[in-house]
């Protein structure tokens, strides 16, 4: 299943590349969903289909393809913003060091001591240049709404590790990690809709002026 699951976890890079070059938030709300079930399909190809794997995988797929993707819609109808105008570092440089940051991803992976069973695999180079696209999103954007795909897309990352472990780790800590996420996605959506009502727009910046 090798081969498979590594056509789709290398179809994740272009989606870094394409929110880290996007000022358009409902494609980068469109391509996170994708990615998200994209990661959900790959986890039933890197380990045998069991009552285990089906389980995160459909939590993942609905969590990440369509709960969460619909909550960021409502939330962007309800601010009326569509598109991140003024990031703190402009996308051209985003991308170069998205470039940089995907490459060192893969030198670095290679020089791993992986264990048999995980050389050849893709996963911890996609994981890792998927933990560096939430990252740059996280430091370089400045809307609520962008910060909070960057979350989304920085625990894709940690997603992808966790194939890795995937039939060591108990259901309740995998399920605890999709709460978690979902937990968050709402806690940013209080805070955005808490930013509209007090400010014209709703940067990041504003948080620190924001009084109960």
């Amino acid at each position: 299943m090798k081969s498979p699951a590594n056509f789709l976890l290398l179809l994740v890079i272009p989606l870094n590349f394409f929110i880290l070059g996007s000022s358009r938030l409902g494609a980068c709300i469109r391509t996170t969903a994708l990615q998200g079930s994209i990661l959900a399909l790959v986890s039933l190809l890197v380990h045998p289909v069991t009552a285990h794997t089906l389980f995160l995988a459909g939590a993942a797929l609905a969590l990440k393809g369509l709960l969460m993707p619909w909550l960021l819609f409502r939330a962007i109808r309800q601010v009326q913003i569509r598109r991140e105008i003024e990031p703190l570092i402009g996308y051209v440089p985003t991308l170069l060091l998205g470039t940089l940051a995907m490459a060192g991803a893969f030198i670095f992976s290679d020089l791993l001591p992986l264990i048999e069973a995980h050389r050849g695999s893709m996963i911890v180079s996609v994981g890792l240049a998927t933990l560096a696209t939430g990252f740059l999103v996280l430091a370089t954007r400045r809307k609520a709404l962008t910060q909070v795909l960057g979350y989304l897309i920085f625990e894709n990352g940690v997603f992808i590790f966790g194939m890795l472990l995937a039939e060591a780790m108990p259901v309740i800590v995998e399920a605890a990690v999709l709460l978690d996420l979902l937990v968050a996605v709402f806690i940013m959506g209080i805070v955005i809709n808490q930013i509209s009502r007090e400010f014209p727009t709703t940067d990041m910046e504003n948080l620190s002026s924001l009084r109960e």
